[in-house]
C-alpha cells in the first residue's frame, strides 16, 4: 500500500496550488497551513531548493469524528498535500493516504473515517 496518491500536472506551480486548493474545498477541506519548504531551507540553511510547498488540509467534519474516536489523533492531523517542481520542470501534486498513516492505530472507528477521507483525497488528486 502506498502512503500517498500522486499526479503530475500540466499546471504551473502556482496554478497547481490554486487548483488543488479549489478541489480540496469541493471535498470539504480547508488549507490550514502552508509551508514554503524552499524559502525555509533558504532562510534557515542557506540552501537553494526546488519549489516545494506543503499544504495542511483539514476537513472539520472528519477531524471532529476522528478526535472523538481517538483523542490523540491530532498528532497526525491535518492531512498533508505537497506541490513540488520536479527536475524536469513538471509539477507534481501528492496527498497522504490516511489509511497508511493510521495503520499503527488499532481503532476500527478511526479506520472507517480514514477510508472516507482517503476517498476524498484520492478524488482531489485524480481530478487535477
Amino acid at each position: 500500500m502506498n502512503y500517498y496518491y500522486t499526479k503530475i500536472t500540466n499546471y504551473s506551480f502556482e496554478e497547481a496550488i490554486e487548483k488543488v486548493t479549489e478541489k480540496l474545498k469541493k471535498e470539504g477541506f480547508g488549507v490550514l497551513t502552508e509551508i514554503d519548504v524552499a524559502a525555509t531551507f533558504k532562510n534557515k540553511l542557506d540552501i537553494d531548493f526546488r519549489k516545494y510547498r506543503i499544504l495542511g488540509a483539514c476537513n472539520p467534519h472528519f477531524a471532529y469524528k476522528a478526535i472523538q474516536a481517538e483523542a490523540k489523533i491530532g498528532t497526525m492531523l491535518p492531512c498533508n498535500v505537497i506541490v513540488q517542481e520536479l527536475d524536469n520542470g513538471k509539477i507534481e501534486v501528492t496527498a497522504v493516504n490516511p489509511i497508511a498513516s493510521m495503520m499503527a492505530i488499532k481503532n476500527d472507528t478511526l479506520g472507517g473515517i480514514a477510508s472516507e477521507v482517503k476517498d476524498k483525497l484520492e478524488r482531489v488528486i485524480l481530478q487535477l
